[in-house]
């Protein structure tokens, strides 16, 4: 008996197995992350959705509706706490808490119906218009400019492209478990969406321009230090990157409850004419802990540029402004008659002039702009170097402007939207411009240029930003003395200038003797008129030589004055590429090295000729 008892010891010493660990809880993010992950995954099992760019507005709508229902329950709880009626932004039965909350609600072809029809049969079975349909009713029910105007706009470009609608109920059921009334919730998820909007940039080409690279907007942001009491536009503002990175620099500096009140709702502002980047601006915004965006729907360039008077200026603009695109004539009629162009970048350049604070000039609550706006703004090298209309607008930009600062970016910052190199500009109102300062950003040691594998980051903006505050010339830097430039350009011009003038007065001069001739000619008798019509065009050909000798002078100072609006102004610390080489000195250096191969194919063939017939060769 002993030995099975021993046996069964043994027995239970096998079963006995070693304590499992405790796993460590998942933090906030972790939990987040693995939601918004799940999330994803549920999207691309649908047929309906073909890539981020398809997903990504999904994941938005949806989450935008849930968060709106989460900040509507804590306005109605402290409404109550006041003894206050509450007025809901969307109401019963087109809630969250109504049809989305629930994990065993309304589901498959009744919940696309319910979502996606004019009408439909809705969650407490009634009968009544579809949620979407609903919503964009909104912007008739509110005053312009609040949150149901807001909600209406987001919802006018939206389309449900799911198919699914079981797989649709899977996402609602887990974006149900994002609480957005929890501030370290709100923080994870702000970051996290962001990284989205990262990888819809790079998902597809086209999407790109709603999206400048962080380090990019970070940069803009730090060296123009946005301060509470200023206001800040972007005029064309994507997914709201610049906002969102002026809220996160001026965030820390609110004390009191008047100060987060003015952050809230009197200083940031922007404007997106396209549905998709409005939707996600919005939510980028909300997410980031503006509670009433004030983002305004539609074009930005659909107004008279003379009609923007002192009280809609603004302290400051950041802005990346689409490079490339083209407006149709109805815009450009908005614009001096002198400066109508279909580019958009070069229209934009001048809202934003118009749109900066005017020193002295009265500003809402009635007291005098201390100094005059300021902007920074992306633009491409087209900008720079583009002549004629082009050369116009930045006429205006140096006389009434100070152009502080040129930053030239590396080539593929905007890769894989755009491989145009663009730069940033800097200025303020209150010209005219002297001197210019540009800074060349270097690449990294070995890159040839930034890609989308291999993007831009924030960290090799260090030196630019060192140079910033204490600025010398150096390898990367290098100041124009642009007033010197320009007063040498009108000196050299003037003559021509004057020739031209002189030219033109001859030509008015000519026009009375001319009239009187061709009069004379009428009331001449046949035998006379011989002769004063050789006089009459003798006097029209001296016209014409006068009028092509001032065409002539003009463009001979137009030609000295014109190019120096040319910005494109390379760094002349460094090694010329065969890109930026002048031609005829290129030329000049080939037939250099032909000379000396010619030299050295002599050499060489004289040596083959002596091998050839026996000689030595000399050591």
């Amino acid at each position: 008996m002993p030995a099975r008892k021993a046996t069964n010891t043994a027995s239970a010493e096998k079963k006995t197995k070693a304590p499992r660990k405790t796993k460590a809880p998942l933090t906030t993010r972790e939990n987040l992350s693995a939601l918004i992950g799940t999330a994803r995954k549920i999207l691309r099992k649908d047929k309906g959705l073909n890539g981020d760019v398809d997903r990504l507005p999904v994941l938005t709508w949806v989450m935008f509706l849930k968060f709106l229902d989460d900040l509507e329950i804590r306005h109605e709880e402290e409404s109550e706490l006041d003894g206050q009626p509450y007025q809901p932004i969307i109401e019963a039965p087109y809630r969250w808490r109504d049809w989305a909350a629930r994990e065993d609600g309304i589901s498959g072809d009744e919940l696309l119906a319910f979502i996606g029809q004019d009408t439909a049969v809705r969650a407490d079975g009634t009968k009544g218009k579809g949620l979407f349909a609903y919503l964009r009713g909104l912007g008739g029910t509110g005053e312009k400019g609040s949150q149901r105007e807001v909600v209406a706009n987001v919802f006018k470009g939206i389309q449900n492209r799911m198919v699914s609608g079981y797989l649709l109920r899977d996402i609602l059921n887990k974006i149900n478990g994002i609480h957005f009334s929890a501030s370290e919730e709100m923080h994870t998820l702000s970051h996290l969406y962001e990284s989205m909007l990262r990888e819809m940039r790079d998902a597809a080409g086209d999407a790109g321009e709603f999206y400048t690279p962080r380090p990019v907007v970070r940069f803009m942001v730090q060296v123009m230090d946005p301060s509470l009491g200023e206001t800040v536009l972007d005029p064309a503002c994507g997914t709201g990157g610049f906002l969102v990175e002026a809220y996160d620099h001026i965030a820390p500096k609110v004390k009191t409850t008047e100060q987060r009140r003015v952050l809230q709702r009197q200083t940031l502002f922007g404007q997106e004419a396209k549905p998709l980047p409005y939707m996600l601006a919005q939510m980028n915004l909300l997410l980031h802990g503006l509670e009433a965006p004030q983002i305004a729907y539609g074009n930005t360039l659909d107004r008279r540029l003379n009609e923007i008077g002192h009280a809609e200026r603004v302290d400051l603009i950041l802005t990346n402004p689409p490079f490339g695109g083209e407006e149709e004539a109805g815009i450009k009629g908005n614009f001096p008659p002198n400066m109508q162009t279909a580019e958009t970048a070069l229209l934009f350049l001048q809202y934003i002039m118009r749109k900066l604070r005017v020193a002295g000039a009265p500003v809402p609550g009635g007291k005098a702009a201390a100094r005059g706006g300021r902007a920074a703004v992306v633009v491409p090298n087209g900008t720079l170097f583009g002549d004629g209309v082009s050369a116009v607008i930045k006429e205006e930009l140096l006389k009434e402007f100070r152009l502080h600062t040129v930053l030239r970016l590396p080539q593929g910052v905007f890769a894989p939207y755009t491989d145009i190199p663009a730069n940033l500009l800097f200025f303020e109102r209150g010209g005219p411009t002297d001197t210019i300062w540009f800074y060349e950003l270097p690449l990294p040691e070995g890159r040839k240029k930034y890609s989308k594998t291999a993007p831009l980051q924030f960290e090799e903006f260090a030196s630019a930003l060192a140079w910033w505050s204490d600025r010398q010339p150096g390898p990367q830097a290098w100041a124009v003395d642009f007033a010197a430039k320009r007063s040498a350009a009108v000196e050299a011009a003037t003559p021509h200038w004057q020739k031209a003038e002189a030219e033109r007065s001859a030509v008015l001069a000519l026009g009375k003797p001319l009239r009187e001739l061709e009069q004379a000619i009428s009331a001449a008798a046949n035998g006379e008129k011989a002769a004063l019509q050789e006089r009459l065009r003798e006097l029209k050909a001296q016209q014409q030589r006068h009028e092509q000798a001032a065409k002539a002078a003009q463009a001979d100072g137009d030609a000295l004055y014109w190019p120096t609006y040319n910005l494109d102004i390379k760094n002349p610390n460094a090694k010329a590429g065969l890109e930026h080489a002048d031609p005829k000195k290129l030329i000049e250096s080939m037939r250099g090295h032909e000379a000396d191969v010619m030299r050295l194919l002599g050499e060489i063939e004289t040596l083959v000729v002596q091998v050839g017939a026996g000689g030595e060769i000399a050591a």
